[in-house]
């Protein structure tokens, strides 16, 4: 499984970052998913190797506008880039009245289908692009949601042991029993496919969570998952000093949690623009929210950036993979005067 950011700050854009969206990867076909969209988000998809044809889902955590103001200008250059296929979104009931709002004031004509599912109305496992999806109600200013996306199809090798002790040859029998198909003996006994087949691997699982100041909401989820991005906007210090009314979570506390759950992976995202990458003397840093983390949680944690990449790979171990644009970031950072 993969995922990329493509955006990382809250609220407001800075040089460095792009406000929240993130791809998702099926790990068994070409398609991704987007989870919410902030404005400027299609900008950042022609600095990717994604598509707009190749987009099969949306979700939206929350309806604040650095989450979902990008999603109009999204589907209209999907329309104008001759997509035909459906899209699905996913998202809270007002999302859909905002839409057909755009769509009528703009003139806008799609030449694709949009099914709209509120997220209320979702199943509990519903199906997206080869992944198990379900939703986790958070705390903040406005209803806001985690979406779990579970691995729906775990591959199964066949056991040489097992074909040993049926008796079955090497050659055509073992090509048409990892197919799926059921194999007779010369001696007419029925070998199938469960007969010889390995125990298949946990699915892989990662936790997906819009803007939330109780990250104990996600405490049983993450204890069934690989990977959790959830905010960090603040420091603890910072989240005390500003109080409660923005409903955000300091790393402090989320680090927390992840330890609690005994999380093996934890990526931080959604930091206010005030923590720089390379502050100045007195400056808060993004250096100071991964420090807060680190003091409480031990396992893998990352801070996200704008267009690095991660794989999951099947041995659950996450791999940061930064993308050619970051890299191009990172050295024009580099000679930027100090």
């Amino acid at each position: 499984m993969e995922f990329q950011f493509l955006g990382t700050s809250s609220g407001t854009p800075s040089r460095s970052r792009n406000v929240s969206g993130l791809a998702l990867h099926s790990p068994t076909s070409k398609g991704w998913v987007l989870v919410d969209c902030g404005e400027g988000t299609q900008h950042q998809i022609l600095r990717t190797h994604l598509t707009l044809h190749g987009l099969q889902a949306i979700f939206i955590t929350h309806m604040h506008g650095d989450h979902c103001y990008g999603l109009p200008g999204l589907l209209a250059s999907a329309g104008m880039g001759n997509r035909t296929a459906p899209l699905a979104i996913v998202g809270p009931p007002p999302l859909w009245r905002l839409l057909q709002a755009v769509m009528e004031t703009s003139e806008l004509a799609l030449p694709f289908a949009l099914d709209f599912i509120a997220i209320d109305d979702l199943p509990g496992h519903a199906a997206f692009c080869d992944f198990d999806v379900r939703a986790t109600a958070l705390s903040h200013r406005m209803p806001s949601w985690a979406y779990t996306f579970t691995e729906r199809d775990v591959e199964r090798r066949l056991d040489p042991e097992r074909l040993r002790a049926a008796g079955v040859p090497r050659g055509e029998a073992w090509g048409r029993l990892q197919r799926g198909e059921d194999v007779v003996m010369q001696d007419g006994r029925l070998v199938r496919p469960v007969d010889v087949l390995q125990t298949p691997r946990r699915p892989r699982r990662i936790v997906v969570g819009g803007d939330n100041d109780r990250p104990e909401l996600l405490l049983d989820e993450a204890r069934q998952a690989d990977v959790l991005v959830h905010e960090a906007t603040y420091t603890e210090a910072i989240r005390l000093k500003v109080g409660p009314g923005p409903q955000h979570s300091s790393a402090l506390m989320v680090g927390r949690m992840a330890q609690e759950a005994g999380l093996l992976h934890l990526v931080l995202t959604h930091f206010s623009p005030r923590y720089q990458e390379r502050p100045g003397p007195g400056q808060p840093g993004i250096g100071d929210v991964e420090a807060e983390a680190r003091s409480v949680y031990e396992g893998g944690l990352f801070m996200a950036r704008d267009f690095d990449r991660y794989v999951l790979d099947k041995q659950y171990v996450l791999e940061r993979l930064p993308s050619e644009e970051r890299r191009r970031s990172d050295v024009a950072s580099a000679l930027q005067p100090t």
